[in-house]
C-alpha cells in the first residue's frame, strides 16, 4: 500500500472511532445506547440502514457474481419498494405505538414468553452468521492490499468495530453509518469510471462485450421452483425484506431513535430506494469487471479463481494511488456499517429480552450498562470466529443467503400471525413454530437424502417457513374455535 493510501485509511479509521468516541457521552444510560433518545432525523437513520443493506456482502459479493454469472441476484432487490410500502403502511406505526425497543417484546404479550424468546434466539444466530460474511469478505479484499492474512484482518476489523460500537452506542451506529454511506458509494462512482477508462475501445466494449455473454440477464422468467429464476429470487428477496423491515432488531430499533413516525418512515424509504440503484452500479462494476479482464486477460492471474476475490485484486492493481485508497476505506465502509448495528441490536436484545425480562428483581441502570457492554464485546467475539469459519466457503453470498434463509426460522411467520390472525393464541402459535422448524431442517439439513427433499432452490427455504407457520396456525387456531364452539 503506497503512503498516500494508507493516510487516506487511517484518517477514515480515526474519524470513524472519533466519532464514536465523541458520542459516547450520549450513551451513559441503557436508554441513551439503545435508541438515542428517540431524537434522531429521519434522513441520518434512512442513511443508516442505506448502509447496512450495502453491507460487504453486498459490495464484494454482488460484483462477484456478476462476474461469474449474470445479474441475477439483483432480482432481489428489485422487491424493496414493495416490502418499503407493506413497513411504512403497517409495520412502522405498530412498532412506534408499542412504544419498545425490542422487536420481539410484543410477541410475547400475543402468544407468550417462549415466542419471544424464540425470536430472539432466530436473530442472535442469523446475525452472527451475517457479522462472520460480512468480516470475511472485508478481509478477502484487503488481504491483498496490506500483504496481512485474511485471519489477522478479520481479527483487526472485528476488534475496531466492536470498540466504537461499545463506546457510543447506537447513536455512533447511526451516525457512523452516514459518514460510511457517503464513503462507499463515493467508492463506487471511482471504482466505475476507472473500469471505463481502462478499457482499450472505451466504454461501449464494456456493454458489448458483457451483452455478448449474456451478463445482463435476470435470470430465467420459467416457473420452476428448483432453479434460482426471477421468479424464485423475486419472492425470497420479497419474504427477506419484508422480515427486515417487520421483525429484524436492527432495524426495528432504527425506527425507535427517529424522532418521529413520519421521519421513521421517511428512513424506510430512503435506505430502500438508495439500495436499488447502488446495488446496480455494484452488479455493473462485476459486469464492468468481466469485460475488462476479457479484453485485457493477462491482467488477470490464473490463481484468481472465483469472482469474490476479482474485485479486491482490481482494487490492488489497476486504481491510481489515493483512489486506493478510498476503495480500501469504502470496503471498511460497507463491513463496519451493517456489523455495528448487528452487535447493538444483539446486545439490545440481550439485555430487553433476556437479562431485563427474566431477572426476578428489577436490575438497576449500572447492570443493563454492564450486559450492553458485555453483550457488545461478546458478540463481537462470536461473530469473529464466525468470520474465520467462512474462510472455507465457495460464495460468500451463496452462504450468506442460505444462513439467513435457515437460522430466520421462519419467524415472520410468526410475526404475521399474531398481526393478521387475532383469534390465533398459543397453542396454535406453538404448533405452527414447531411444524414450520421441522419443515426448515426438512429442507436445509445436509444429512437428508436428496431424494427426499422438496424439489426447491434452497433461497425458498425461508419462503416455505414462513407461509408453514402462518397457514398452520390459521387453521389450528380456527379448529379450537370450531371446538370450544
Amino acid at each position: 500500500m503506497k503512503t498516500i493510501d494508507l493516510i487516506v485509511l487511517v484518517a477514515y479509521l480515526i474519524i470513524v472511532v472519533g466519532l464514536g468516541i465523541w458520542l459516547a457521552k450520549r450513551s451513559k444510560t441503557t436508554e441513551g445506547f439503545m435508541a438515542a433518545g428517540s431524537a434522531l432525523p429521519g434522513w441520518a437513520v434512512g442513511l443508516s440502514i442505506f448502509g447496512t443493506f450495502v453491507s460487504s456482502i453486498s459490495f464484494l459479493a454482488n460484483p462477484g457474481k456478476a462476474f461469474d454469472d449474470n445479474w441475477n441476484p439483483f432480482v432481489f432487490g428489485l422487491s424493496l419498494p414493495l416490502a418499503a410500502w407493506i413497513a411504512t403502511r403497517y409495520f412502522v406505526p405498530f412498532f412506534r405505538k408499542t412504544g419498545e425497543v425490542s422487536a420481539y417484546t410484543h410477541l410475547e404479550a400475543r402468544f407468550g414468553p417462549w415466542a419471544r424468546v424464540y425470536a430472539v434466539i432466530c436473530y442472535l444466530l442469523t446475525q452472527m452468521g451475517r457479522v462472520g460474511t460480512i468480516l470475511y469478505l472485508v478481509a478477502l479484499a484487503l488481504a491483498p492490499l496490506t500483504g496481512w492474512s485474511v485471519f489477522t484482518i478479520i481479527i483487526v476489523t472485528g476488534v475496531l468495530v466492536t470498540v466504537y460500537t461499545l463506546i457510543g452506542g447506537i447513536e455512533a451506529v447511526i451516525w457512523t453509518d452516514v459518514v460510511q454511506s457517503v464513503v462507499l458509494t463515493l467508492g463506487i462512482f471511482l471504482c466505475l469510471g476507472v473500469i471505463f477508462t481502462g478499457m482499450p475501445e472505451g466504454v461501449g466494449q464494456v456493454f458489448s462485450i458483457a451483452a455478448e455473454a449474456d451478463k445482463f440477464s435476470l435470470g430465467s422468467f420459467g416457473a420452476s421452483l428448483s432453479a434460482p429464476t426471477f421468479w424464485v429470487i423475486l419472492i425470497f428477496g420479497l419474504f427477506i425484506n419484508l422480515q427486515n423491515f417487520g421483525i429484524d432488531q436492527s432495524y426495528v430499533q432504527r425506527y425507535a431513535t427517529a424522532r418521529s413516525e413520519a421521519a421513521a418512515k421517511k428512513s424506510v424509504w430512503l435506505g430502500a430506494l438508495l439500495y436499488v440503484p447502488i446495488s446496480a452500479l455494484l452488479f455493473l462494476i462485476g459486469t464492468g469487471l468481466f469485460a475488462f479482464y476479457q479484453a485485457q486477460p493477462e491482467l488477470l492471474p490464473e490463481t484468481i479463481g472465483k469472482g469474490d476475490k476479482v474485485f479486491p485484486h482490481f482494487i490492488a492493481t489497476e486504481l491510481p494511488v489515493g483512489i486506493t485508497g478510498i476503495l480500501i476505506a469504502a470496503v471498511l465502509a460497507a463491513a463496519m456499517s451493517s456489523v455495528d448495528s448487528s452487535l447493538n441490536g444483539s446486545a439490545t436484545l440481550t439485555w430487553c429480552d433476556l437479562v431485563k425480562r427474566f431477572s426476578k428483581t428489577e436490575p438497576g441502570e449500572a447492570t443493563g450498562m454492564k450486559v450492553l457492554h458485555g453483550a457488545t464485546i461478546a458478540f463481537g467475539i462470536i461473530g469473529t470466529g464466525a468470520a474465520l469459519a467462512m474462510t472455507r466457503v465457495q460464495s460468500a453470498l451463496d452462504a450468506w443467503w442460505k444462513i439467513s434463509s435457515i437460522f430466520s426460522g421462519g419467524i415472520l411467520g410468526l410475526f404475521l400471525l399474531g398481526l393478521i390472525v387475532k383469534r390465533a393464541g398459543n397453542v396454535a402459535a406453538a404448533t405452527a413454530v414447531t411444524i414450520g422448524v421441522l419443515v426448515i431442517f426438512w429442507m436445509s439439513a445436509a444429512w437428508v437424502p436428496v431424494a427426499f427433499r422438496p424439489a426447491l432452490h434452497g433461497n425458498l427455504t425461508i419462503v416455505v417457513g414462513t407461509l408453514t407457520i402462518f397457514l398452520v396456525g390459521l387453521i389450528v387456531s380456527r379448529f379450537a374455535k370450531r371446538q370450544r364452539a
